[in-house]
C-alpha cells in the first residue's frame, strides 16, 4: 500500500468506469456556474445598466398590453372598460354612425371660417357651431335612451348607471382612435349574446 515503486513497476491505469444515466458533460467549476446564473437573471452590475433593463422590461410589458387592449382581451382592459356590459355598449356605440363623431372635425372648420376675417364666412361659421352642437346633444341624447332601454333588457340583473357618460365619450373619439378596437362595422348589430 505505502511502498515504493520501481520505475519499471507502473500501475496499470484503470479504466474509466461509464456512468449509466450521466449528464454527458463535465461539472462546471463554481465560477463558471455563477456567471452562467447572473447571466440568466441578468442582474445589472451598474446603475446605467439597471436603468436600461428596467426600461427594456417597460416597454415589453407596455406593448403587451397595446397589444392586449386593441385586440379587446379582457384581461389588458382598464377597469372602465371591463365587463360584457361595457363591451355591448362599446359595440352598440359603434355599430351606428354618431354625430359627435364629426364634432372635432367640424371644429376645425368653424374655426377657419370664424377666424377668416370674412363677415359672411364668419356668419357661416357661427350658424355651423350652432346646428352642430344641437344635433349632437339630440344625437346623443337618443343614444343614451336607447343603450339604457336595450341594457335592460339584455341584463335585467346589471344597472345602466354611467354608462350615458361612457357611451359619450366613445362617441366623441375618432373611429379610427377608438381603444378597444371597434368590433363591428357601421349597420351591424350587436350580437344577441354576450
Amino acid at each position: 500500500m505505502f511502498r515504493r515503486r520501481t520505475p519499471g513497476q507502473a500501475a496499470a491505469p484503470a479504466e474509466p468506469v461509464a456512468k449509466v444515466g450521466g449528464k454527458g458533460r463535465p461539472t462546471p467549476t463554481r465560477r463558471e456556474a455563477e456567471a452562467a446564473a447572473r447571466s440568466r437573471a441578468k442582474v445589472p452590475t451598474s446603475k446605467k445598466e439597471a436603468a436600461k433593463l428596467l426600461r427594456q422590461r417597460r416597454a415589453e410589458e407596455n406593448a403587451k398590453m397595446r397589444q392586449g387592449i386593441k385586440a379587446g382581451d379582457e384581461r389588458y382592459l382598464p377597469a372602465r372598460d371591463q365587463g360584457k356590459v361595457r363591451r355591448f355598449v362599446r359595440d352598440f356605440v359603434d355599430s351606428r354612425l354618431c354625430m359627435a363623431e364629426f364634432l372635432l372635425p367640424a371644429l376645425l372648420v368653424i374655426m377657419v371660417l370664424t377666424y377668416s376675417g370674412n363677415p359672411t364666412l364668419q356668419g357661416y361659421g357661427n350658424g355651423l357651431w350652432t346646428a352642430i352642437i344641437l344635433l349632437v346633444i339630440v344625437d346623443t341624447g337618443y343614444l343614451i335612451w336607447r343603450i339604457k332601454r336595450e341594457v335592460r333588457t339584455r341584463f335585467p340583473d346589471e344597472t345602466p348607471k354611467r354608462l350615458g357618460f361612457y357611451a359619450i365619450l366613445r362617441t366623441m373619439q375618432l373611429r379610427f382612435m377608438r381603444m378597444p378596437k371597434a368590433n363591428l362595422k357601421l349597420g351591424q348589430k350587436p350580437p344577441a349574446r354576450y
